[in-house]
């Protein structure tokens, strides 16, 4: 990304120290956590913040659902215990910042995919969320035959696949 003008600003106003917070844009509409490519075009600094001022716990559910992946099947990828996760969202809570970080790291990879079906010419009926699920589950030589999946519970697994998506982009993936 190059260029302040395709970059999102994000401000994060926090209900309660205990409560989730709602994240909005620079013109004060919400963020949903779905918004993939509002999340992958937001400055680094802006995602930091939102993490730190806690993302909330339901939107692991909301992604999850997005995307046509079981809730098991996230809380399994991202490394989150369902049982914690699942009381946050029943008590309104945020999720922790590493818990959030994960959430917050897993979106953005959907919102590169986006960007880049977008910058190439964006197909029609082209669905990010759900190519992104379905290829997360495939092996991959580049991965030594192993899924992306596999690598989505640590932000250096979350890099990585993140520069497999670049060289896709690219064309120099193989």
């Amino acid at each position: 990304m190059s260029g302040t003008a395709t970059r999102t600003r994000i401000k994060v106003e926090t209900r309660s120290k205990k409560r989730a917070t709602r994240v909005r844009n620079i013109a004060g509409q919400p963020i949903a956590p779905t918004n993939f490519v509002d999340v992958y075009r937001a400055a680094s600094m802006d995602r930091i913040g939102a993490i730190k001022a806690g993302v909330p716990a339901t939107s692991v559910t909301e992604i999850a659902k997005s995307m046509g992946m079981s809730q098991e099947r996230i809380f399994l990828a991202l490394g989150l215990p369902r049982a914690t996760i699942n009381r946050k969202i029943r008590t309104h809570k945020a999720l922790t910042a590493d818990e959030g970080e994960s959430v917050v790291g897993f979106a953005k990879l959907v919102g590169q995919v986006q960007v880049m079906v977008e910058e190439s010419g964006k197909p029609k009926g082209f669905d990010a969320a759900k190519w992104f699920a379905d290829w997360i589950e495939e092996p991959l030589p580049a991965l030594g035959g192993r899924k992306p999946i596999e690598f989505m519970d640590t932000a250096e697994g979350r890099d990585l696949i993140s520069g497999i998506l670049r060289r896709m982009q690219s064309g120099a993936y193989a």
